[in-house]
């Protein structure tokens, strides 16, 4: 018997081969059917707007039908520039951005749009194929919230955005909650989102700032990844990700090794004892 392989975008035409090779790849890795690949979230409202950045034409076409059947808005571009000009006009709830383009790579299009006050706080997630950890240094540098591995899992995909959602609600300031953490020498503005060590401002990208606070949020508790995970990215640690680590690393760099202390095998903690 023939599988059901679902709904094709209306209007779309033949699929292209390479999209065929994305969506089989992802179905045959977790043995759903392509129907079972396209599944539908609550409805949004109002509805959350998402620019996807691609250089593929198939990658664009295939996000679009996914997100907009459940629910999302979506805008598009195929590279680096036009983001950043739809960015700034559309003003979109997250932007899925594509490291890998020709001329200004994902990358330098996130260093860029951080550059934009309007855009400061928009959600970026990398889609990437490559998985190298300076890859990803590259990406926490430039201010990206996430990653999203390719070949793209719809299913995935739909929990990441909600996970990444519900955590820029739940960061939202809230009155009586933002008085400076004083740790001494170590001063953490959450207003702001500004450090200082010895009165001198620590620049840190917004996911090592919301790890900190994680941490400074109860001082010699030691947090484990998974913890962590799910409280700053709002979901599951994947198998064999590094991206705690990573985090952790540049993290030292920048505030020093004193304050951040590994307890091996456990987690971590924010050591404020002199």
């Amino acid at each position: 018997m023939q599988e059901d392989w679902g709904e094709t975008p209306a209007g779309a035409g033949p699929i292209p081969d390479r999209w065929w090779i994305l969506v089989i790849f992802a179905t045959v890795n977790t043995q759903e059917s392509f129907a079972d690949q396209f599944i539908t979230v609550d409805a949004m409202d109002p509805k959350i707007k998402v620019l996807i950045v691609d250089d593929e034409p198939d990658i664009l076409e295939f996000l679009h039908y996914n997100l907009s059947r459940n629910g999302f808005d979506t805008v598009q571009a195929s590279n680096g520039k036009d983001a950043i000009r739809l960015a700034e006009k559309e003003l979109p709830d997250l932007i899925l951005l594509d490291i890998m383009m020709p001329d200004m790579d994902g990358v330098e299009t996130c260093y860029e749009m951080r550059k934009i006050d309007k855009l400061k706080d928009t959600l970026i997630a990398f889609l990437t194929a490559r998985s190298e950890e300076y890859s990803e240094i590259a990406g926490l540098e430039a201010g990206a919230d996430d990653y999203i591995q390719k070949p793209i899992r719809p299913r995935l995909l739909l929990s990441r955005i909600k996970a990444l959602m519900r955590r820029k609600e739940s960061t939202k300031p809230v009155p009586g909650q933002n008085a400076v953490l004083d740790f001494g020498t170590l001063k953490i503005d959450p207003r702001s989102f500004q450090v200082s060590i010895d009165d001198e401002v620590i620049s840190l990208a917004k996911k090592e700032f919301e790890v900190l606070m994680l941490l400074a949020s109860q001082p010699s508790k030691v947090f484990t990844r998974e913890e962590m995970f799910q409280k700053v990215w709002g979901y599951s640690v994947p198998i064999a990700s590094r991206t705690i680590d990573v985090h952790i690393s540049k993290l030292r760099e920048k505030v020093g090794e004193r304050y951040i202390k590994t307890l091996k095998g456990v987690g971590y903690k924010l050591d404020i004892e002199d």
